[in-house]
């Protein structure tokens, strides 16, 4: 017996359709991929697309949340800005896939394989000292510097996260202070002029609130958050 299958998006508008013996989300997915179809923000959240030809699709926005993408061929894939929270991505070929603004927080990527995709989504400088800035108690704002043997990273959004920092300079408004605490831990304490340590750094960048000193690369970034 004949099954239709239709690709949406969240909203409930049809990508693609395909109709066929046996049909299965992978199968309509690489039919889809095979005539070029546009499947930016299709929501394929869970699916089961283990060892799909998915190479050259574009899948811009698209949900994958969950998904197992296990052996998958992503080469060239156009994945940039989609949601790969929790994905199973073990064994699949990454290979110029484009993974800019893509959240991979909580994916299963072995490390070998995250080392190769790593560079398309980081925006910490790799070496030197840097500046950077960050939300206080208060909604004070807090001019940091990055000193260069601090490790750093950041997750696949655009928060990072420091091994230790300097601060340079504290806002209250537009008063200047000497120190303050920060925004949901009272007991770190930043003070012009002197180095702040956390209790310690997680140097994943697969997960995004974790130990280490939180920042943004931006000022406005951190004046939002």
């Amino acid at each position: 017996m004949k099954t239709k299958i239709q690709i949406k998006t969240p909203g409930g508008s049809i990508l693609f359709e395909h109709e066929k013996e046996d049909n299965t989300i992978k199968k309509t997915l690489q039919e889809a991929v095979k005539t070029r179809a546009d499947l930016s923000w299709a929501n394929l959240s869970g699916a089961d697309l283990s060892w799909a030809n998915l190479s050259w699709a574009n899948l811009s926005g698209a949900n994958l949340s969950g998904a197992n993408l296990s052996g998958a061929n992503l080469s060239r894939a156009d994945l940039s800005g989609a949601n790969l929270s929790r994905a199973n991505l073990s064994g699949a070929n990454l290979s110029r896939a484009n993974l800019s603004r893509a959240d991979l927080i909580g994916a299963k990527i072995p490390k070998k394989q995250l080392k190769k995709i790593q560079p398309y989504f980081q925006i910490v400088p790799e070496q030197g000292s840097f500046i950077a800035w960050k939300k206080g108690a208060g909604g004070c704002i807090i001019k940091l510097e990055i000193p260069a043997k601090a490790k750093r990273v950041n997750s696949t959004g655009r928060k990072c996260r420091a091994e230790f920092v300097k601060t340079l300079a504290i806002w209250n408004g537009k008063k200047r202070i000497k120190e303050c605490c920060g925004k949901h831990d009272n007991k770190t304490i930043y003070k012009v002029g002197e180095f702040t340590y956390p209790d310690s750094f997680d140097p994943s960048p697969l997960v995004e609130c974790s130990n280490g000193i939180h920042f943004f690369i931006t000022k406005q970034e951190a004046k939002d958050w």
